[in-house]
Parts: C-alpha cells; sequence; structure tokens
C-alpha cells in the first residue's frame, strides 16, 4: 500500500507513541496532522520529527467534540482529505477499584475512550464520502488481561477494543477499516503522567524493561499496511493474552503474587 500522498491524523501526537507514529508514516511520505491538548509541546515534537512541508500541528483535546470537528475541517483545508486517523490520546490511572476517584476515572475515560469514539464519529464521515479510510485504535494489552491498581484504564482499554472491533465490522463493506493496536509495557513518558490515587501497587516486575515507541509505531506501521484487525505488540504477548483467555486463574495467581 503506497503512503505517498496518504493524509494521517494522530492524537496525542506530542510524545512518545504518538510522536514515533507521526515520525514513521511521515518518513514514508504521508502528510501527517499531529494532535495534542498542548501546542507547544506537539509543535516541538513536530520540528523533531522533520518533513516540515507535509507536517502540521495542531491544539486539539478530544473530550471535546467541537475541537475534534475543527481539528477534522482544519485538515481537510490543508490536506483536502483524511486517510488515517490513529487515537492514541490517553492517560493511566493508578489506584484499587475501591479507593479510585470518580472523578478521575470519568476524566479517563472521556481521553481513553469516549473521545476516541467521539473522534471516530467525526471522521467516519469523511472516510465514507472519500471511499475510504482507515482508524487505529492505540489500545493496550490491558484491554484483554485487567490489571489490579490500573482496574480502571483497563476498564477503558477494554471498551476501545469491543468498539473498534465491533465498527471494523459495521465499516468494513464501506472500505473503511479498523485496527486496534495493543502493545505491551512501553518505555515512554506514559508512567510519569499517571494519575496517583490512594492505593498505588504496582504488578510489573522492576526487572522488567519494555519495548520502544518505536516499536509500537512499526507494528503500528505493518498493520495498516496488512490490514490487520489487531496487533499485539511485542509478539510475546500473544501468549500470556491467550494463557488469561483460556486458564485466567494462572495468570489471576501470578498477577497477586507480584502485586507489591
Amino acid at each position: 500500500m503506497e503512503l505517498a500522498g496518504k493524509v494521517v491524523a494522530v492524537t496525542g501526537a506530542s510524545m512518545g507513541i504518538g510522536e514515533a507514529i507521526s515520525k514513521i508514516f511521515a518518513e514514508q511520505g504521508a502528510s501527517v496532522v499531529m494532535l495534542s491538548r498542548d501546542l507547544q509541546r506537539v509543535e516541538a515534537a513536530r520540528v523533531r520529527i522533520g518533513a516540515n512541508e507535509r507536517t502540521l500541528a495542531m491544539a486539539c483535546d478530544i473530550r471535546y467534540r467541537e475541537e475534534v470537528d475543527r481539528a477534522v475541517g482544519l485538515t481537510l483545508h490543508h490536506f483536502y482529505r483524511i486517510d488515517v486517523w490513529v487515537n492514541n490520546a490517553g492517560h493511566g490511572l493508578r489506584d484499587s477499584v475501591a479507593q479510585m476517584d470518580m472523578a478521575a476515572f470519568r476524566e479517563m475515560f472521556d481521553t481513553n475512550f469516549f473521545g476516541a469514539v467521539s473522534a471516530m464519529q467525526a471522521v467516519i464521515p469523511v472516510m465514507r464520502q472519500q471511499g475510504g479510510g482507515t482508524i487505529i485504535n492505540i489500545s493496550s494489552v490491558a484491554g484483554h488481561i485487567p490489571l489490579p491498581f490500573h482496574a480502571g484504564y483497563s476498564a477503558t482499554k477494554f471498551a476501545l477494543n469491543a468498539i473498534g472491533k465491533a465498527a471494523r465490522i459495521e465499516l468494513r463493506k464501506e472500505n473503511i477499516h479498523v485496527l486496534t493496536v495493543c502493545p505491551g509495557y512501553v518505555k515512554t513518558q506514559f508512567g510519569k503522567n499517571v494519575v496517583l490515587g490512594n492505593e498505588q501497587r504496582n504488578v510489573r516486575p522492576s526487572s522488567f524493561r519494555g519495548i520502544t515507541a518505536e516499536r509500537v509505531a512499526r507494528a503500528t506501521l505493518q498493520g495498516y499496511l496488512k490490514q490487520k484487525r489487531e496487533v499485539i505488540v511485542p509478539w510475546t504477548m500473544y501468549v500470556p493474552v491467550k494463557v488469561y483467555q483460556h486458564f485466567p486463574g494462572l495468570v489471576e495467581a501470578a498477577m497477586a503474587r507480584m502485586a507489591k
């Protein structure tokens, strides 16, 4: 699939996975619109990835539909179409179900899930009119395996997995493809931006290093090019996902031992 001439919009593009995805699509010849709540940071990311003549940075808080509609409109004004929309914006919340603040939980759902759905609803009519396109939802392995003390975050990703895969079936006859990308632990600033609650226990071993945002970006690009339904990265995470599906008790016992 040729990427030269394609137009790609990426939310949460000011750092980490969003910046890496923007960079790899730009390197393949696409025009890239980088969206973030923080205009200064996303503009700095745009400068870092280069390809200035084919990139554009915009402020957009996907919690608010009017900002999403504005971003879609400005993208069409500058590039006339949207071939790929990447829902990547999101953040975490570390707390127990018993104690997590409901306002913080709702705010996370507004970004991680409702914002992504709102963006899908905004861009689907554009893709229908132009004859097709691709929506890429950056989810998580936590959308397959619920993480204790990150249960709220897992809930947003379970919901995103479900709605993306259902939308894929609904839209396939209209040449609109929906890809779900589920990374495992990624070495980015995501962990530093997690909202900390009252009970901050962790189930990830301290020796676990994680993968780079660039690896997630490469897997995302390949999933797009191959029109895949879902990509789990790294591939080794397929094993715990499948084990959890068939033997959930084993995985839950292991996580209970690791909780500290």
